[in-house]
């Protein structure tokens, strides 16, 4: 895998407004937000997308999604809030680091875009 954008964030040679940041992952404000909320989750490993996980990353999977409602609580999202994860080119990832995407703040609706 190539280095990304999320790969210098980790490493802190980029910028990023940190929200939440563990031994396994990072949660950032997106720099292009798609709702008045808008934080991206990574993991630090780098998976270039959903479709190259294996079963070895199990145990970090289900850490993202903890990490996502961790996050969305801290950020104050009682109102409910949508975790996205876009796979390959047809599923709109732009960025070939696996990612979540916490949108709150706003109604959202279906079926997505």
């Amino acid at each position: 895998m190539s280095d990304t954008i999320f790969g210098k964030i980790i490493r802190k040679e980029i910028p990023a407004e940190i929200v939440y940041e563990d031994e396994l992952s990072l949660a950032f404000k997106d720099v292009n937000p798609q709702a008045p909320t808008h934080i991206l989750v990574i993991p630090k490993k780098p998976i270039p997308q959903l479709d190259t996980a294996t079963s070895e990353d199990r145990d970090l999977l289900g850490h993202l999604l903890l990490t996502a409602r961790k996050v969305a609580q801290q950020v104050g999202l009682q109102n409910g809030y949508r975790v996205v994860i876009n796979n390959g080119n047809d599923g709109g990832q732009t960025v070939y680091h696996l990612h979540l995407h916490i949108l709150g703040d706003r109604q959202m609706r279906w079926p997505p875009g």
